[in-house]
């Protein structure tokens, strides 16, 4: 079992304990309650029954999320946990409500006494409460390290119920001692809390199966994305909804298209990672698409900024780079012959300027200065033009080789080029590297944007299946 279930089953086993201390506090004090007649430990009573329900509920809820999906709840189980939340959280506004009025009635007609002959058992009640309550703190606080939310919860619920106690014993304690309204106040204030606990919890649980987004946990996760994009990415329809503990969030990240798949889906992983730790139990889908700048790709968007410069004939070789959070632009710049190169740097400044200001998360950019006179094609030149280039690459070199075939394709603005070239025999295989890399060289010179190969065999080579 992974480490995820373990963790899962050890929560479990925390909220199972608390569920049952819980329960054992609302018998006691529901059953001595009614015997000393006290509405201040029946309210307490009551209240420990709240907890009992929100425990249950976090208890099954982290059972359900151990139970993997099936073909008839393909997004799991965890809706169940609302609609018994629903139920139950009406149920105690009844409750409440009723103890609320009855308090107000001892107090408006001067009932107010409790049975003073049964007091003792009444301490008995809240001490045991008290008692629970400080045990269960301590078995959520040894656990609260897993930073869990769940956890968490229990851990507030049980300190809420230690504050009620404190309150019923106040209440009780003056009632004993002559100040006979302290009972029915205490209680009124006890039902007052439990009603606008059961009307929140009535309320999350409504807003859950209605699938309204939490607020809270939308903020995390666009501030998670905003961070680990570094502001090289974007989102769009980020959607977000809770089923029980567990949290599916769907968006859109667009990313810029010259970043490179891996990169895409190590920043995508990042922000899983981090949302998993803020959130806990998330499932978490993210669709990658290239986002381009003004409807076109990014290298032809700096193309075209560069070719709008004063001064400038030509652009190509134009590269954009991700790395480290910023985009590093190289690019390919032709001049008038007849200029200078100072004139041709401050034309390559303005390049520069204007690219870092309408390109975002630029760390740099370096232009390359040519004469606009040098005969360079783009990579998107006919196959027979390629077939020419390399034969007058060839012909160079006499007769130490012959061209055996030629390969090309584009492929994402690119022209690639393998030239398979039969050699001499006897030729040093320095010689033959050389030879390869002028005639690469060469094909590069005449076309730009272009990757070429040149494959190196000789005449007796056999070709291997």
């Amino acid at each position: 079992m992974g480490t995820s279930g373990s963790v899962g089953i050890k929560k479990a086993s925390i909220l199972k304990r608390s569920t049952i201390a819980i329960l054992s506090v609302f018998f006691v004090e529901a059953c001595l309650g009614l015997i000393v007649e006290s509405l201040a430990i029946l309210s307490d009573s009551l209240h420990a029954l709240f907890d009992v329900v929100s425990s249950l509920l976090l208890f099954i809820s982290v059972r359900v999320s151990l139970k993997p999906p099936d073909e008839n709840h393909m997004y799991g189980h965890e809706k169940f946990e609302p609609v018994g939340g629903l139920i139950g959280g009406f149920t105690l506004l009844v409750l409440a409500v009723f103890i609320a009025v009855e308090s107000i009635l001892k107090l408006l007609g001067g009932q107010t006494y409790i049975n003073l002959d049964y007091s003792f058992a009444g301490f008995v009640a809240l001490g045991y409460t008290f008692s629970i309550d400080l045990v269960r703190m301590f078995i959520f606080r040894s656990a609260l390290k897993d930073e869990s939310p769940t956890v968490k919860v229990g851990f507030y619920h049980a300190l809420s119920d230690l504050s009620s106690t404190l309150i019923a014993l106040l209440g009780f304690w003056l009632a004993t001692y002559g100040i006979s309204y302290g009972d029915s106040v205490a209680s009124l204030l006890l039902s007052s809390l439990l009603i606008f606990l059961s009307v929140r919890f009535v309320w999350s649980n409504i807003m859950e199966l209605s699938d309204m987004a939490p607020k809270e946990t939308v903020r995390k996760v666009e501030k998670e994305i905003l961070k680990v994009g570094e502001g090289a990415l974007n989102y769009e329809n980020l959607k977000v909804r809770r089923a029980g503990e567990k949290f599916y969030i769907r968006a859109t990240l667009r990313v810029p298209d010259y970043m490179s798949l891996e990169e895409a889906h190590d920043l995508s992983a990042r922000i899983e990672a981090n949302i998993l730790k803020s959130l806990g139990n998330a499932d978490i889908s993210f669709h990658i698409e290239p986002a381009k700048v003004t409807g076109v790709r990014t290298r032809e968007f700096i193309e075209r900024l560069a070719s709008g410069v004063e001064g400038v004939k030509g652009v190509h070789n134009v590269e954009a780079v991700y790395y480290g959070g910023k985009i590093y632009v190289t690019l390919h710049v032709q001049v008038d012959p007849s200029a200078s190169l100072s004139e041709a740097h401050k034309a390559a400044e303005r390049i520069e300027r204007i690219i870092a200001k309408n390109v975002d998360n630029v760390g740099n950019v370096l232009v390359h200065i040519e004469p606009s006179n040098i005969e360079s094609k783009r990579g998107h030149v006919s196959d027979e033009e390629i077939n020419n280039i390399v034969r007058l690459a060839a012909e160079k070199h006499g007769d130490e080789l012959k061209v055996k075939r030629v390969t090309t394709y584009t492929s994402n603005g690119k022209r690639y080029v393998g030239i398979e070239c039969v050699f001499e025999k006897d030729m040093p295989v320095v010689k033959a590297h050389k030879v390869a890399s002028e005639i690469e060289a060469f094909i590069k010179e005449k076309i730009s944007e272009t990757v070429v190969t040149v494959h190196m065999e000789t005449e007796n080579s056999v070709a291997l299946n």
